[in-house]
């Protein structure tokens, strides 16, 4: 078991501060059916949060309109999302605030070894689960940015969640599907077998450094945070949990599978399927606000076409929690 001291040492005292306040029940860490959400059930699995919150528990949510409404109704206090949505809810005037980006990018497009490049998809079909919300908005512009069209030279088909996409992929409906950590790894073992032959024939973020420039860091997903939340814990204790989580990724990466055990349940997953996916999922914790150079240069490609997708403007200085 990995000892507890090693995740606070060095933190704020203040972390030892009064409870983080709640109306009612424990604190829920919200997290998507995605690798991110591992560092939130490993850090609270640990019990290096116990000093916010000794009763706090994860939860995963499946969709994204699950998402958007425990947002905006308050009920969500601290949940991993799309980084645009944050963005979106916040320049809508909800107070909801980045604290990080928990992943440099994990999506790949899952088919066979023949295809190497977007272009190899072209008059194909893919599988693209939760349609106009991230992976359908990252894969729209790779698309323009290659020159391609979405529904002209390559087709969509959408999916209302991964699992969907992969049971479209191994049934031959598409030539590939667009899949985040760790479903990517799911799907790859179930067509091991199906002796289907599926691989990771994408690393969508090498393909978006060819196609559109850059290291390839894509800044998808971060933990926002309501402003009750904020006030409650205090800038010396939102630090404390900032520091948590950064020590919880450097666990998660280093001890795959013990990191796995916390998780795999919530995820819908074998624990040794969220083991393999973590070294193929880029894990992070960096603070919003030393990437922002970073995070308006991704919003400002991925909302090139379409300003409302981050809410009409970049978010300014009071959208960065820390």
């Amino acid at each position: 078991m990995l000892n507890r001291r090693s995740f606070i040492a060095g933190l704020p005292l203040a972390l030892a501060a009064p409870r983080l306040v709640r109306a009612a029940g424990p604190l829920t860490l919200w997290g998507p059916p995605a690798a991110p959400s591992i560092v939130l059930a490993q850090a609270l699995a640990n019990g290096a949060l116990k000093e916010i919150d000794a009763s706090a528990v994860f939860r995963t949510w499946r969709t994204p309109d699950e998402m958007r409404a425990g947002l905006s109704s308050g009920a969500m206090q601290a949940v991993i999302v799309p980084s645009n949505v944050a963005a979106n809810l916040h320049n809508r005037g909800l107070n909801i605030h980045l604290l990080n980006i928990m992943t440099r990018g994990l999506l790949y497009i899952v088919g066979s070894d023949r295809f190497g490049r977007i272009e190899d998809f072209a008059g194909k079909k893919i599988a693209v689960p939760f349609r106009n919300d991230m992976p359908d908005l990252l894969l729209r512009r790779l698309l323009a940015k290659a020159g391609l069209k979405a529904g002209k030279d390559i087709q969509f088909d959408y999916a209302g969640t991964p699992p969907e996409a992969v049971q479209m992929l191994l049934a031959r409906r598409v030539d590939g599907a667009l899949l985040a950590e760790p479903a990517v790894t799911a799907a790859i073992l179930r067509g091991k077998v199906s002796l289907s032959g599926l691989t990771r024939a994408i690393d969508f973020q090498k393909e978006w450094a060819r196609v559109v420039g850059g290291s390839g860091f894509i800044p998808q997903a971060g933990l926002a945070v309501t402003r009750p939340f904020i006030d409650a814990l205090g800038p010396a204790r939102l630090a404390g949990f900032q520091a948590v989580l950064q020590s919880t990724v450097d666990f998660v990466v280093n001890h795959p599978y013990r990191a796995s055990l916390a998780s795999a349940t919530e995820l819908g997953l074998m624990s040794p399927v969220v083991a393999e996916a973590i070294p193929h999922s880029n894990l992070a914790a960096l603070p919003a606000s030393s990437i922002r150079a970073e995070l308006e240069a991704f919003f400002s490609i991925l909302a090139e076409d379409d300003p409302r997708i981050i809410g009409g403007k970049l978010p300014g200085d009071a959208f960065y929690a820390l």
